[in-house]
């Protein structure tokens, strides 16, 4: 069954499904959450990282990259001590460098935004090849599921889906260039 067949309804994918999922984004601090939690999601349950969202927040203080940046070892200390979030390290790692490479993204492009812009459409293996020399603990799940659900790659929602129909009407980057295949 699809995302849009089960999520509706549900306490914690629904709001996902209806309000985020697949509809376009340029605030760079929601584009560096939704990479730090794809992150985390590796070898779980997309549910397990909903539960643990606020906690993700507050302990990634609002996904701030220049905040995120900044974190030294006691933060990093404090990350793997807090039962609320997902305490991985090579995940935790994974987020604080990666924030350090979206804030020398930001510096040279203005925004991560305007970087994913700037590549846009490749086809999703080149997009792959891109994430994985530019940020850490990159795989074709992790980047495939950012970037549909940012709206730069096509299948976020069955085609018959109604939040489908309200991120045509948005006009989302993939309907702006081929975006490659929609398999992930």
């Amino acid at each position: 069954m699809s995302y849009c067949t089960t999520a509706p309804g549900h306490p914690w994918h629904g709001p996902y499904h209806d309000g985020e999922y697949g509809f376009p984004t340029r605030d760079d601090a929601v584009l560096f959450e939704r990479l730090a939690l794809e992150i985390n999601q590796a070898g779980l349950s997309w549910l397990t990282v909903l539960k643990k969202r606020v906690a993700f927040f507050q302990a990634f203080r609002g996904f701030d990259p220049r905040v995120v940046a900044g974190f030294d070892d006691a933060d990093r200390t404090r990350l793997l001590g807090d039962a609320s979030i997902i305490r991985n390290r090579l995940k935790v790692d994974a987020v604080i460098e990666n924030a350090r490479r979206v804030v020398a993204i930001q510096a040279e492009y203005g925004s991560f935004a305007s970087w994913i812009d700037e590549h846009h459409p490749l086809p999703k293996d080149d997009w792959v090849r891109l994430f994985r020399k530019s940020f850490k603990f990159m795989g074709g799940e992790i980047v495939g599921e950012f970037l549909m659900s940012t709206g730069y790659l096509p299948g976020a929602h069955d085609a018959d889906c109604p939040v489908h129909a309200r991120i045509t009407e948005i006009g989302p980057p993939w309907m702006r260039g081929t975006g490659g295949p929609t398999g992930c």
